[in-house]
């Protein structure tokens, strides 16, 4: 809504609109036009835009740099440890908790839809999943290090030094070490 507020659209249009049909509203302040192609990167879009301070991680960002065949059920946002955790209908959405420090490194921004949403880059997504193994299992973190050192979006130098800050290099380094000698 913000954003067709500031092209010069009033509320009063939108709702005309969606009572014409022309525009849906999928939640409160997110609209989107009825005849739009569906998209998976856009509930990562609309996602962003709801909860402003957090970043896509975990399966969404292995599926945003197509290291994964996982189609997450929902979109996984990292947000801080202390941080508000908003109450969000649509798109659904799955809430991690980093501390500050590993909020910040390794994020990227990319455009999609026009909304500006930031994600973790491959190898800090890779190290996160190890990290986060109980809760998306070991076989998506062992499929996102295997994609990301075949297609080398992600180096084992830059593998060695996420997961070290993030303390998981131990559990790390024989998946590392086996898939790098294999030549993955």
């Amino acid at each position: 809504m913000r954003d067709l507020r500031d092209a010069g659209i009033g509320a009063e249009t939108v709702a005309r609109m969606v009572r014409e049909g022309m525009v849906v509203r999928v939640a409160r302040g997110l609209y989107q036009l009825t005849d739009a192609m569906p998209d998976p990167r856009r509930s990562f879009a609309e996602a962003s835009a709801l909860v402003p301070k957090g970043v896509i991680c975990l399966t969404s960002a292995l599926q945003f740099h197509e290291l994964t065949l996982q189609m997450p059920s929902a979109v996984w946002i990292a947000i801080e440890r202390t941080g508000w955790k908003p109450k969000v209908e649509y798109p659904p959405i799955r809430f991690v908790r980093f501390g500050s420090k590993a909020l910040k490194e390794g994020v990227k921004r990319h455009s999609i839809d026009g909304i500006e949403v930031p994600i973790f880059e491959p190898a800090k997504t890779i190290v996160d999943c190890f990290r986060y193994r109980n809760k998306i299992g070991l076989d998506i973190a062992l499929e996102g290090l295997r994609e990301g050192l075949r297609t080398k979006r992600a180096t084992p130098d830059q593998l060695w030094e996420f997961a070290r800050s993030a303390r998981v290099w131990s559990v790390m380094r024989p998946y590392v070490e086996a898939m790098v000698a294999d030549g993955a």
